[in-house]
């Protein structure tokens, strides 16, 4: 397997599709050390790949399909050992691929769009769709069925020309099949469809009962309500960031970590942030904020 010498022409490839782009590490699945909010720091501006890239010219590259207006279907291949569970233990059914050819044929007579395509280091397939504007879709696992997995708002796909060396698996990212993206077909949203969000409710916050605790229930307010405001392509954003600012309010003693976990996740919740990216959310927040630990004047 050999590494390209330079991932800047897939990097520019994908900016000039109009989608959103950050670096992995090279080899790697995982955003570069340190870089928190990778989603806060996706692009699609062509000056900021050649930067990037022409000085890290083997860091691979994720494609952020939130900010991208993208829903990619994963479909992948079992590992060793791995059997398909009871109900897709069927004649001909070995893979993702053939998993959602049966989909296919069960939802819309075997049809399935003409579409971008990229052959995973593994043997799998990515699947590239485009959403309308104002129509949220989440990551999901499984939900569709053995062996495919989504990614849309708040995921990323590693992006071809990219080169992965893990234990399960050594491979580069390869476009299959070239093709302009294909809007994501009817019977696919539908199963897609994400469950109604539950009805908006206030998160009880400290009663204020002098100048000190007035102030503090005000901040946890504000940071409160800039999650529940945000739009959908922000709200893991909106998370992290109040996570952060209230994150220095525990680090200085004023809350604990346990209230602000607790009136973070239920605000997340309300709009529809998944129980997998909450709390890794806030505790990436929280650390963040702990550097700067922030009093409040008696």
């Amino acid at each position: 397997m050999s590494t390209p010498t330079s991932v800047l022409p897939y990097a520019m490839a994908a900016v000039r599709r109009g989608w959103h782009v950050f670096p992995l590490r090279s080899g790697s699945k995982k955003p570069l050390r340190g870089f928190t909010g990778w989603e806060r720091h996706a692009t699609r501006e062509e000056a900021d790949v050649i930067a990037h890239w022409g000085a890290h010219p083997t860091h691979n590259v994720a494609v952020a399909t939130g900010p991208s207006g993208l829903v990619v279907v994963d479909l992948d291949t079992p590992k060793d050992g791995e059997t398909p569970p009871p109900e897709w233990d069927r004649p001909g059914i070995t893979d993702g691929v053939d998993v959602f050819a049966a989909l296919a044929g069960q939802h819309a007579d075997g049809e399935v769009p003409w579409t971008f395509a990229v052959r995973t280091r593994r043997g799998g397939l990515h699947l590239y769709y485009t959403v309308p504007a104002g129509i949220t879709y989440r990551n999901t696992s499984g939900k569709l069925g053995w062996l495919i997995d989504t990614r849309a708002t708040g995921g990323y796909v590693v992006g071809p020309g990219s080169v992965v060396a893990d234990a399960d698996g050594h491979g580069p990212y390869t476009v299959e099949n070239p093709a302009p993206v294909a809007p994501l077909p009817a019977w696919l949203a539908d199963l897609l469809k994400p469950a109604p969000l539950p009805p908006q409710r206030p998160v009880r916050v400290p009663v204020a009962t002098d100048r000190r605790t007035a102030y503090l229930r005000s901040a946890v307010e504000a940071e409160l309500s800039r999650i529940t405001d945000a739009p959908p392509h922000h709200r893991n954003n909106a998370l992290y960031t109040a996570s952060v600012a209230l994150g220095q309010l525990v680090a200085g003693g004023e809350l604990t970590e346990a209230q602000v976990t607790g009136w973070l996740s239920e605000a997340a919740a309300q709009v529809g942030q998944t129980p997998r990216e909450i709390p890794r959310t806030i505790r990436s927040g929280l650390r963040a904020g702990a550097n700067r630990p922030r009093k409040v004047a008696a």
